[in-house]
């Protein structure tokens, strides 16, 4: 690992929370926690800001065992396997024992580089896929997490083999927010959606999305920009996407939250997750020595 830290803009930490080996990083204007396994971002927040970040207050930090909540990284499949397009499926050489999400999410992943600038710190890890169990392909994900004045987090995939290779992705983003009664999700109007609860059934958003009870949807051909209006913290957090169309919007509440690990039963008033994805029609196929990049950025504005 290369490392070019100066320690007058930022300050690093090496620390652990449970079994897991972490990042923490801050700044006069910034905090972000990121462990080593799955790559996974825990937390973030701005200076005199509430969390953008949510992290569980029952998470459990356990070695190969994902964490409820921060942005776990779904790899190289999205969801149930079953769900996924038949090319994926194939990639796996037992899919009836396939775990939900893929694979990435719960194994350590190597931090090659950590490189700062005067109003930039990045830290860049890989994944050796190798030893992949039943996923014998060449496939080299890196995931580059930057921070500045906003967070940013970019996916890369590299098929190192000579055949293609079919993958579904996405960063799984539990984002904070006062009440999810209160809040409204700009950006969504007009776009197509899979209504997962009642029969994968296909619809269309009309106007500003509020969240009213149990939601589980996939939308299509998405916008490159979100905005999450959040009224008692007097903010919207913005989501900026690139080299996806596709996004998940999910909350569990009332009865299903009773129901989830690592997770307080009225943990679901103060979450919200928009995954960035490639997943469905928006899939990955990559030929061989393709690539592909999938960005996301994260920042909060005032509401006017």
């Amino acid at each position: 690992m290369s490392e070019s830290v100066p320690q007058t803009a930022w300050h690093l930490e090496r620390c652990h929370l449970g079994a897991l080996a972490c990042w923490r990083i801050r700044s006069a204007d910034a905090e972000l926690l990121v462990a080593e396994q799955g790559a996974q971002i825990l937390s973030y927040q701005r200076t005199d800001e509430p969390p953008i970040i949510w992290l569980s207050e029952q998470a459990s930090f356990q070695i190969g065992q994902s964490v409820r909540g921060g942005i776990p990284l779904c790899w190289p499949w999205f969801g149930d396997l079953a769900r996924n397009p038949t090319p994926i499926q194939a990639m796996y050489l037992q899919p009836t024992q396939a775990p939900a999400h893929g694979l990435a999410r719960s194994l350590p992943w190597q931090l090659d580089d950590l490189i700062s600038e005067a109003n930039q710190i990045c830290l860049n890890f890989s994944l050796s896929t190798k030893e992949l169990p039943h996923w014998p392909h060449a496939v080299q994900p890196k995931l580059s997490i930057s921070l500045s004045d906003r967070l940013s987090i970019t996916l890369e995939n590299h098929n190192l083999s000579d055949r293609p290779a079919c993958l579904s992705q996405a960063l799984h983003t539990y984002l904070a927010v006062s009440d999810i009664r209160q809040i409204s999700i700009q950006g969504l109007s007009g776009c197509r959606y899979l209504e997962t609860l009642e029969g994968w059934e296909e619809r269309q958003q009309q106007g500003d999305l509020s969240i009213q009870g149990e939601t589980d949807r996939i939308y299509l051909h998405t916008p490159p920009l979100l905005r999450i209006q959040d009224p008692l913290w007097g903010r919207q957090i913005c989501l900026k996407a690139e080299g996806s169309e596709s996004a998940i919007v999910w909350n569990p509440w009332v009865d299903k939250a009773k129901r989830l690990s690592q997770f307080a039963d009225d943990a679901w008033q103060r979450m919200l997750c928009i995954e960035t994805a490639n997943v469905l029609e928006d899939s990955l196929k990559l030929a061989p020595d393709g690539r592909s990049r999938l960005t996301l950025q994260l920042w909060t504005e005032p509401l006017d």
